[in-house]
């Protein structure tokens, strides 16, 4: 009698072992591309969001407002306040948000809980009647994952003499002439160098203040 054709249990599993082989061969270059993807991915999100902030710090900076944000004790209007770690100073948002018209901004770097900072941005509305602001939503999250930062300032006194910087605005009764934004972020991507220069300065355009005007033509800007 013929042997019935056939293949024998050790080609069976030779074939099996073969199989198995070109399984995690493909299974590994699948895992490579998306790992790829997902990290080429992750980093163009990151460039856009350090982009973004960037852009908008530098926009909201510029466009402030000679809108009083509190009094000192003397009923003096105070325009900016800024420390090392929080700013704040009124400006128009971009786009629906701007037709709310002018809002209180504050911007600080808050510990995230896992030994960095985070860059959060608070917004709230000053009532025509000067009322208190009342806030508008949460705070948002401009930037994350930063290892560490600062704001500093730079313009001139109530007598024209010049400030250098220094992490504390001195006296809000005055817009600094130049706002640094200075962060480290974690990983490979840099932030850049922003000094955003102020446009206006209330010395100059509002002459009721009752404070010198002296050295600060041009703006306020040197």
């Amino acid at each position: 009698m013929k042997r019935a054709a056939g293949f024998t249990l050790l080609e069976v599993l030779a074939a099996l072992v073969l199989l198995a082989l070109l399984l995690v061969g493909v299974y590994s270059g699948v895992r490579t591309a998306t790992h790829s993807v997902s990290s080429g991915s992750a980093a163009i999100e990151r460039i856009d969001q350090v982009r973004s902030a960037e852009e908008f710090l530098r926009r909201e900076l510029a466009q402030s407002l000679l809108q009083p944000i509190s009094h000192n004790s003397h009923a003096e209007a105070i325009y900016f306040d800024g420390t090392a770690r929080e700013m704040r100073y009124v400006a128009p948002l971009p786009g629906y948000l701007g037709k709310l018209g002018p809002q209180l901004q504050r911007l600080q770097l808050v510990d995230d809980g896992k030994g960095g900072m985070r860059l959060e941005l608070s917004l709230a509305i000053l009532p025509p009647d000067g009322q208190p602001a009342r806030p508008l939503g949460d705070p948002q999250v401009l930037l994350d994952h930063i290892k560490g930062g600062s704001f500093s300032y730079r313009g001139v006194d109530a007598e024209g003499n010049a400030v250098p910087w220094s992490g504390t605005w001195p006296d809000g009764r005055l817009l600094p002439q130049l706002v640094r934004v200075e962060l480290r972020l974690v990983g490979n991507q840099g932030w850049p160098r922003l000094d955003v220069p102020l446009r206006t300065n209330p010395l100059n355009n509002n002459p009721q203040s009752g404070l010198p005007r002296a050295g600060l033509g041009n703006g306020g800007r040197q």
